[in-house]
C-alpha cells in the first residue's frame, strides 16, 4: 500500500527536514510540496493525496483553512506540523492523524505513519467491500438480495472523541462511555470510574454517536445500551437502567421503547 504524500510548508528547509526524514519509508510517495495554503488547496483537489502534512501557521490560509476549504470533497487523511505547541488542541478538533513538533522527532513520526497506515487499511477495506457488493448487485442480483445489509453511515459515527477538560485533552474511546448527561450546552460524559466535561449540545453530540449503541433515555440523558447490565422496575411506568459501574440511570416513559428490547 502506498501512501501518496503531500508536504505543506512556507519554510523550504522545514520541507526538506521531513523528506529526508520520510526517506526510509518505502511506502511514503512523496507526490509534492506547496508553500502557502492556496497551493496546497488546489493539490488537494488535484492530486488527491491520502495523507497531507499540513504546516499551521503561514502567510494567508493557515493550516486549519486548509482543512476547512477542502471539505466539500473526501479529505485526504492530515497531520499538523508546527513550531508552536498551543495549537494542538485546535489540531485535535480537526480530527488531525496526529500533531508533531518541529523539528520532527523520528520516533513519533514512526508512530504517525503507523497510525496512518491503520487508517487507510480501514478506509480501503471499506471502499473494496462497496465496490464488491455494485459488482454483485450486477451481475448477481438474487445475492445481493440476500447479503445482509450494513447501515452505510456506521463508518462516520465516531470511535474516539476528543474532549478538553481542565486544560488538557483527553482521547476517550467511546465505547467506554457508559452515559452521556447533559447540563446547558456542556454534556457530562461518565465512563465508569472517571467523568469529563465536553463544551457540545446534546443534538450535536448524538449525531456523532452510533444510534444502534447511544440512545436517549431521557430528555437530557443518552446511555449506551451495551453497558447496560440490569433493567430495575419503577412506579408510573419508568425504570432504572443500571450500568456496568453500578451507576443507575433513569428511563423516563417517553422513552419505554428503549427498554423493550432488554425485556424480549
Amino acid at each position: 500500500m502506498t501512501i501518496r504524500t503531500l508536504i505543506v510548508d512556507d519554510e523550504k528547509l522545514a520541507i526538506q527536514g521531513l523528506q529526508l526524514r520520510l526517506e526510509p519509508y518505502s511506502d511514503v510517495e512523496i507526490i509534492g510540496t506547496c508553500a502557502n495554503g492556496r497551493e496546497a488547496i488546489r493539490a488537494i483537489k488535484t492530486e488527491k493525496p491520502d495523507l497531507v502534512f499540513l504546516d499551521i501557521q503561514m502567510p494567508g490560509f493557515d493550516g486549519f483553512s486548509v482543512v476547512k476549504g477542502v471539505m466539500e470533497i473526501e479529505p485526504p487523511l492530515f497531520v499538523f506540523v508546527t513550531a508552536y505547541e498551543e495549537h494542538a488542541i485546535r489540531a485535535f478538533e480537526a480530527n488531525a492523524v496526529n500533531y508533531l513538533m518541529k523539528p520532527v522527532d523520528e520516533d513519533k513520526l514512526a508512530d504517525t505513519l503507523d497510525r496512518v497506515r491503520t487508517r487507510l487499511a480501514e478506509k480501503r477495506s471499506a471502499d473494496e467491500a462497496k465496490k464488491l457488493q455494485d459488482v454483485l448487485a450486477e451481475i448477481a442480483p438474487d445475492a445481493i438480495e440476500n447479503m445482509p445489509v450494513e447501515d452505510e453511515n456506521a463508518g462516520r459515527y465516531e470511535k474516539m472523541i476528543n474532549i478538553k477538560d481542565r486544560g488538557q485533552i483527553f482521547r476517550v474511546d467511546v465505547d467506554s462511555i457508559e452515559h452521556i448527561e447533559a447540563a446547558g450546552d456542556y454534556m457530562c460524559i461518565y465512563t465508569g470510574d472517571n467523568s469529563l466535561i465536553l463544551r457540545e449540545t446534546m443534538k450535536d453530540l448524538e449525531r456523532r454517536l452510533d444510534p444502534r449503541v447511544f440512545q436517549r433515555v431521557h430528555r437530557s440523558t443518552i446511555v449506551n445500551l451495551d453497558q447496560v447490565r440490569q433493567v430495575k422496575p419503577h412506579t408510573n411506568g419508568e425504570c432504572f437502567l443500571v450500568l456496568g459501574s453500578g451507576a443507575e440511570v433513569k428511563v423516563s416513559r417517553s422513552y419505554r421503547d428503549v427498554v423493550a428490547r432488554f425485556v424480549h
